[in-house]
């Protein structure tokens, strides 16, 4: 009887670590985004969900997570992550970075959308190229006006 109850605590430790919300690897040149089913190639705007389940999305750009959120569940999302451009395949939280759309920096999917960590990043670059800074709720509601 002790060992079945050990069996049971081992049983559920496992299924509670196997549910880690953190982000997956994305592994360049292999992984398609699961928005438009492009390769993801680009090292520095790839973007990722992670659900309250640990399931990750990948995408091959934040337009195409942003688009995605359009036909998902968004109370299942844990993480939202966009690639830093400044550190290309660093993903950081996308509801605290700061975006900036540029004619001069091109992206995959054409949007010319790419994440910075601080607003002060972002600042620096955009002054160098130009094109207009957006929090994660003013990209959103920016990208579904389009």
């Amino acid at each position: 009887m002790k060992t079945l109850n050990h069996f049971k605590i081992l049983a559920l430790l496992f299924l509670g670590f196997g549910c880690t919300i953190k982000p997956q690897p994305i592994t360049y040149g292999s992984d398609s985004c699961h928005f438009c089913k492009m390769t993801i190639v680009d090292k520095t705007h790839a973007a990722q969900i992670v659900t309250k389940k640990g399931k990750a999305y990948k995408f091959d750009a934040t337009e195409c997570m942003v688009h995605f959120l359009n036909e998902f569940d968004t109370s299942e999302v844990a993480l939202y992550l966009s690639n830093n451009y400044l550190e290309p395949e660093t993903l950081i939280d996308a509801k605290n970075a700061t975006f900036l759309i540029s004619k001069n920096i091109p992206s995959p999917m054409g949007a010319y959308l790419s994440a910075f960590n601080t607003k002060e990043e972002a600042e620096i670059i955009q002054s160098e190229k130009g094109g207009e800074l957006f929090t994660w709720e003013e990209l959103c509601a920016h990208l579904k006006k389009e």
